[in-house]
């Protein structure tokens, strides 16, 4: 993985694999439960961020089976996977604390005076 920030579809599949290996459709289940119900992946895009995930390594194929005629993989997180999911939480989590501090500052701050009408 690169340093830049990771996309919020990424984020969420490896978040949904952290706990348990899921196959493709308890995937999309899971990314609407955490996201409370705002991303619904699609089954072309889920198929293909897992593509590149298993590329890069993060995920791997946990089992295969055949499920009423047809196939079903089931996906879990690596060990470099859950590194990098560690790494974007505390990103995350230390970009939300600098902005709390901001807010807060910003409230006990007397407002300036910029020279401009409102």
């Amino acid at each position: 993985m690169t340093d830049r920030s990771m996309q919020e579809p990424t984020l969420l599949l490896l978040t949904a694999l952290a706990d348990a290996p899921r196959h493709g459709y308890a995937l999309i289940q899971e990314v609407a439960v955490i996201s409370g119900g705002r991303v619904k992946l699609r089954t072309g895009t889920l198929y293909g961020a897992l593509d590149r995930l298993l590329g890069q390594g993060l995920v791997r194929v946990e089992s295969e089976e055949v499920v009423d005629g047809r196939a079903r993989r089931t996906y879990a997180l690596t060990d470099t996977g859950r590194e990098v999911l560690t790494a974007e939480a505390e990103r995350l989590r230390a970009v939300a604390a600098e902005a709390e501090r901001r807010l807060a500052a910003a409230t006990r701050a007397p407002k300036l005076r910029t020279g401009f009408a409102s």
